[in-house]
């Protein structure tokens, strides 16, 4: 085994101490020392009693802090069912998609119009109903979608539109942005 305390000579202490409080973080130090990791940096920083630094302390012409933070993103759509083996060597596949019928493109903020009669409370939902909520769930006219759902998801082919955005136009989306 080598001992890992062989590697902090004085110099690179000092360089280290310097690097610090230049304000390079644990990674960068690292990086510079060479033959080092990130934790090893960070141990000996604490050792030191070097850690009292302000947070946001980073060097001048830093990218990274003339790079604007990334807005957070969506929630992603369901990950794909992977078949498991069974017990019995059976494996089971996962149940395809019904594929989504094109329609005229509809705004995500704008809800079809479903008659209250076809509108289903929670004791009339059944597994192929979409279980899209409808109106405010305090109130005694909350409802569900009702329609027909999609094979495998709990939605029709509208509120899957709404709900579950596909990957190609996230990447579009992001692309877009970055322009």
């Amino acid at each position: 085994m080598i001992d890992a305390g062989a590697t902090w000579t004085d110099e690179r202490v000092e360089l280290l101490k310097k690097l610090w409080i230049d304000g390079l973080s644990a990674s960068q130090i690292a990086a510079e020392l060479g033959n080092v990791t990130r934790n090893a940096v960070i141990g000996k920083v604490h050792r030191l009693g070097l850690s009292g630094r302000a947070k946001d302390a980073k060097p001048a012409g830093s990218a990274a802090a003339a790079r604007p933070r990334k807005a957070t993103r969506a929630p992603s759509a369901p990950t794909p069912i992977v078949p498991q083996p069974h017990n019995n060597n059976v494996v089971v596949a996962p149940i395809s998609l019904q594929p989504v019928i094109e329609e005229p493109a509809l705004l995500p903020d704008e809800d079809i119009a479903i008659p209250m009669s076809e509108r289903v409370t929670i004791m009339d939902l059944r597994e192929s109903m979409c279980r899209w909520p409808m109106g405010d769930p305090t109130k005694p006219e909350f409802r569900f979608c009702g329609a027909r759902s999609i094979t495998g998801l709990p939605y029709c082919t509208h509120h899957a539109r709404v709900a579950y955005q596909p990957v190609a136009d996230r990447k579009r989306e992001r692309k877009l942005a970055r322009a």
